[in-house]
């Protein structure tokens, strides 16, 4: 029988496929003529770059990263500035308990960059960026050859059928506790990256930015008490230096950007040495289920 289907077509494995659900009502999504669509007959687009747009109404499309910023963000991470933390996460997952053939999901991944490095060193693995911006799905979807994109909502259900993830990452991103642990598999694992205090500490000083909160891990703890138990945290500290522009985009990478214009903080930016040598601090987070209800999906 011919193949009749006439639009795009998702640029994923189909066992990445296979997982994906309704963010209606829940039900496995398959796709059709139209895109893709649950036995309720809820349909969602598939974009000409490959990517599923599983946004809901509550949610608008414009929401999340613009054009212009992803582009910036791309651009400072192909350029290896933050490759460090790449390895380390390759390195979490090289050394525990892993599935033979693990489906990864990076919740509030942007552009793919993150989950195609931990692609590259697990070659049995197939993976799947979630964000919000448009933007960053069109690059996420041809990030690997074994990943595939989808825009949805992390603060809303994750469009994953229970129990189908075997690694969580979130980097930078924003933490549903509870849809994480339902996602995953009951011997899944969280790995979360998060800012330590001496992060981006010079840039912060120079320009007069928002310090990182004292209280950060006090606050990651709670958002995942009765969901996650901690299994181990490393920290990651390594030297960069950023040409100007690159100082730029990582300011605009975090919350500081929303205090200040753009034109101040480049004014400012200005008069630091180019490149400016600016220290990474994050701490790597792995976690395991705990003992809190998943709840019904």
């Amino acid at each position: 029988m011919a193949n009749t289907h006439t639009g795009p077509r998702l640029r994923m494995p189909e066992s990445v496929t296979a997982a994906l659900t309704c963010p209606v009502c829940g039900q496995a999504l398959a796709q059709d003529p139209s895109g893709l669509t649950c036995p309720s007959r809820h349909g969602f687009n598939v974009a000409r770059e490959g990517y599923a747009g599983l946004l809901t109404g509550a949610t608008p499309p414009g929401t999340g990263d613009g054009k212009e910023m992803v582009a910036d963000r791309l651009r400072f991470q192909t350029a290896g500035h933050y490759d460090p933390i790449g390895r380390a996460l390759v390195k979490v997952l090289s050394d525990g308990p892993i599935a033979a053939a693990p489906l990864i999901v990076d919740v509030g991944g942007g552009t793919g960059y993150y989950l195609a490095q931990v692609l590259d060193a697990l070659p049995e693995a197939v993976g799947l960026t979630t964000d919000v911006s448009k933007f960053a799905a069109r690059k996420a979807a041809k990030a690997h050859s074994r990943a595939g994109a989808v825009t949805a909502d992390s603060w809303r259900a994750l469009p994953l059928a229970t129990g189908s993830v075997d690694v969580v990452l979130n980097v930078f991103a924003p933490r549903n506790a509870a849809e994480f642990q339902r996602v995953l598999k009951p011997i899944g694992t969280l790995v979360v990256v998060t800012p330590e205090a001496d992060h981006l500490a010079e840039l912060r000083t120079a320009l007069g930015l928002l310090e990182v909160d004292p209280r950060k891990d006090e606050r990651l703890a709670e958002s995942l008490h009765g969901h996650f138990a901690p299994a181990e945290a490393r920290r990651v500290r390594f030297d960069m230096d950023l040409p100007h522009q690159d100082a730029l985009t990582v300011v605009g990478m975090g919350p500081s950007a929303r205090h200040v214009t753009r034109e101040e903080l480049a004014a400012r930016v200005a008069v630091l040495p180019d490149p400016v040598r600016v220290t990474a601090s994050v701490r790597v987070g792995t976690y395991r289920s705990g003992t809190g209800p998943a709840g019904p999906r």
